[in-house]
């Protein structure tokens, strides 16, 4: 059965910055990259960080989860005069194409001190990103030793606005350690009303603290607030 669907090239579209890039089409693209064939494969990882550490009682190092890392996406594009993938053979070879397309990528800009940020669209596949790396191989050359061929290899790094990468990991969650400096008219119910959404953990947070005073905290002294279970929270 032949295909109905419309064949959709790979898109690169480069803008000044991430929140640009997150804007759904509303900022116009400073510059945008189609490529001449769709790529056979990409590769995309995925990773967190994580630390060692061994807790009492053990023989053995325990990775301890820290953060998630942004995902990486790898293609190779190809660059072609030869005229064998679309019919069209042309004269001049590939290097201003693979100069445009590498500065497209990674040149500085001075508006805005840094490369541009990017987003590839294609199919289902919408990435975000900086290209961290840029290999290129030219492959064939005309007789006065111009390239018209080249294979350019991209690694992607994702990027995620800081106050999204906030939400998704949820650093202010109740079941993680916190640390907060009392201000002027702090009070410990109060405090523990802003991390855990509940004042009632005051006396926990004093034992943890040894506070024999919790209803006159010291402004400026740092309090440790412990984690509590989901449980313990929403009790």
């Amino acid at each position: 059965m032949a295909a109905t669907g419309k064949l959709e090239k790979m898109l690169i579209l480069a803008f000044d910055s991430a929140h640009d890039a997150e804007d759904g089409g509303r900022i116009e693209a400073k510059g945008q990259f189609e490529a001449l064939i769709n790529p056979e494969t990409y590769t995309l990882e995925y990773k967190v960080k994580t630390s060692d550490g061994q807790a009492q009682g053990t023989s053995s190092a325990q990775p301890k989860f820290e953060y998630t890392l942004p995902e990486e996406l790898a293609f190779e594009f190809l660059f072609d005069n030869t005229g064998l993938i679309d019919g069209t053979p042309k004269p001049d070879g590939v290097f201003d194409q693979v100069n445009a397309f590498r500065n497209l990528l990674v040149e500085y800009q001075g508006k805005t001190h840094e490369p541009y940020h990017l987003k590839l669209v294609w199919g289902n596949l919408v990435f975000k990103g900086r290209a961290i790396e840029v290999g290129i191989t030219y492959k064939l050359f005309n007789p006065d030793g111009q390239p018209i061929r080249a294979v350019v290899r991209v690694k992607f790094k994702g990027s995620v606005e800081e106050r999204k990468r906030a939400a998704l990991e949820f650093r202010q969650s109740p079941d993680l350690t916190h640390q907060r400096t009392v201000a002027p008219g702090d009070t410990l119910p109060y405090m523990c009303f802003q991390v855990y959404g509940d004042p009632r953990h005051y006396l926990r947070v004093a034992a943890s603290n040894g506070l024999d005073d919790f209803r006159n905290l010291e402004v400026g002294r740092s309090i440790l607030f412990p984690p509590l279970k989901p449980e313990v929270v929403h009790r």
